[in-house]
């Protein structure tokens, strides 16, 4: 006799799950977190924001640069880490040892899947496995360490398909648009997805190493480019060091620059010893003006003529730090170590890279005062070792795949680098020399020796006659004045100053009052004829 199945009864069996159902179940359980990264990611647009305007300058707008590609639907990706998170697990199991993934972060590069292991099993033992898991996930290489913080295993395993990370998706980040300071980095993604920027001024010097085509260079444009995206030229002034002399040159005729681009050695010797002076410098207005940093410089309502109203933050890049050590070893380590040890105060920070990361490169002096560090993938673990104090950056990807420390950090975080390309840097750097030309002072790049013979024949200073007639003309000795009058920076125009009050034309610095002029016209012209008052009495006898 046939059996009849009711139709609540076939609704009801349709409802069972198959094992592949259950199985599946179970994975979304216990791996939420993926699933609400992947509803986010969809939710997640841009936010434009409008550039800011700052006395007729304008920072350059978003649309410049790039937009990013589509992505592949989440749903998907979803799904295969999920089953590949099961094959973690069973590959595990069969070498006899039991841990759980409990939670999956995918970046732009790789995915890290977090193990919490059963008690008693070692971490070395997970670690001994990375080559057998790399093979059965199919995997160039696999990187097993311990979360700081969570109590869990870290397994990073490359994805198939590379994610591009586009500088504007950094630079349109809330991480970075709501971040206060002017130094503010855009280096890229972290593991989880989330934008990585950090500040310079907290750093204060940054150290990053990469062999090459490891993505060192972007990785400087990119810096170069959030700053700009910051800062207007009155805010930021550069000096770019290329010693290559085509890895920087984009950025020629930037307002921002102190000097144009540098590629010679010797000249680059140069301005760092000029960069000396002009920190030393900075700590005497800092001193006058009776404040500890540069922040609270800026922000004093007590301005003085004496002192110039605002101090620029003042970034040194080097592009190939091995070039320069090893024409002038010594000089270079001397104002690299003494600018890295005193001039965060004063608003002076410093980017050093190289493609060789030796010891004698990388001297213990200048690693010591460079706490924070990126290194991109290195050719082997001594080089590892001898930018991060660790191996690692050797089993990098390359192409932007990189281990940054950041500032007050020992363990360093595994991110992908923004990408730059050069019709961006060429859009942006055109956008901002539309708006204003730059002004170099050529006297930065003259050697001490050549500054002391100078002035010893010509009164020390091309303008110090035009100086001068200008105090004697206005009847006010100040800096400031100097400064509008012929158009040049307050260095130059405060060592202008320092020379009359050497010569007698003006007085001593009073504080908050102005300098007393000493002098007139007529006794100014018998000064430079070189007639002595004595003589001058001589004559009217005669």
């Amino acid at each position: 006799m046939r059996r009849t199945v009711k139709p609540n009864m076939e609704k009801a069996i349709a409802k069972i799950p198959t094992s592949e159902e259950k199985q599946r179940k179970i994975l979304e359980e216990r791996l939420p977190k993926v699933v609400v990264q992947a509803k986010k990611e969809e939710r997640k647009k841009e936010k434009l924001v409008s550039p800011r305007k700052v006395e007729g300058y304008t920072l350059p707008p978003i649309d410049l640069l790039n937009m990013p590609l589509k992505k592949r639907k989440e749903v998907e990706v979803t799904e295969n880490l999920q089953a590949r998170a099961q094959l973690l697990e069973d590959t595990l199991r069969d070498f006899g040892i039991d841990a759980k993934v409990v939670d999956i972060e995918k970046g732009p590069v790789i995915t890290r899947y977090e193990l919490q292991p059963a008690p008693g099993v070692k971490v070395q033992w997970i670690a001994s496995l990375a080559e057998d898991i790399a093979l059965v996930m199919k995997s160039y290489n696999v990187h097993v360490s311990v979360i700081p913080g969570k109590g869990t295993v870290g397994v990073e395993v490359p994805n198939t398909s590379i994610s591009t990370v586009y500088l504007r998706e950094i630079i349109t980040s809330e991480e970075f648009q709501q971040s206060k300071s002017l130094l503010t980095l855009a280096l890229g993604k972290k593991v989880s997805g989330e934008p990585l920027t950090s500040d310079l001024g907290e750093m204060p010097h940054l150290l990053i190493a990469g062999a090459t085509g490891s993505g060192k260079t972007v990785c400087i444009n990119a810096l170069i480019i959030s700053l700009l995206y910051k800062a207007t030229p009155d805010e930021l002034h550069l000096i770019l060091i290329d010693p290559k002399m085509v890895e920087l040159s984009s950025f020629n005729d930037l307002p921002h620059l102190v000097v144009p681009v540098i590629h010679e050695p010797n000249l680059a010797v140069n301005v760092l010893d000029w960069a000396v002076g002009e920190m030393e410098n900075r700590y005497h207005l800092l001193s006058k003006a009776g404040v500890r940093n540069i922040e609270s410089y800026n922000q004093r309502k007590e301005k003085s003529s004496e002192l110039p109203p605002y101090l620029p933050y003042l970034v040194i890049i080097i592009d190939e730090l091995a070039d320069l050590m090893i024409v002038a070893s010594k000089e270079i380590e001397s104002h690299i170590a003494r600018l890295a040890q005193l001039s965060r105060a004063v608003g002076i920070h410093m980017i050093l890279a190289t493609q060789r990361p030796s010891v004698d490169v990388i001297t213990g002096v200048i690693k010591a005062n460079f706490p924070s560090r990126i290194s991109f993938k290195v050719a082997s673990k001594v080089d590892s070792r001898t930018v991060l104090d660790m191996n690692g950056a050797d089993k990098l990807l390359g192409k932007g795949d990189m281990l940054f420390i950041p500032p007050g950090e020992s363990k360093p975080i595994r991110a992908q680098g923004s990408l730059v390309t050069d019709d961006e840097i060429h859009r942006v750097v055109e956008f901002i020399k539309q708006q204003r030309q730059p002004v170099y002072d050529e006297s930065i790049l003259e050697s001490e020796e050549k500054k002391d013979s100078f002035q010893s024949h010509t009164k020390r200073d091309k303008l110090y006659e035009e100086a001068v007639n200008v105090i004697l003309q206005t009847g006010q000795a100040s800096v400031s004045i100097l400064q509008r009058r012929l158009g040049i920076g307050y260095t130059r125009a405060a060592r202008l100053i320092d020379m009359m009050e050497e010569d007698g034309i003006v007085g001593p610095y009073q504080g908050s009052k102005p300098r007393e002029i000493l002098v007139d016209r007529e006794e100014y012209l018998k000064k430079m004829s070189g007639i002595s008052p004595e003589e001058e009495e001589e004559e009217k006898d005669g």
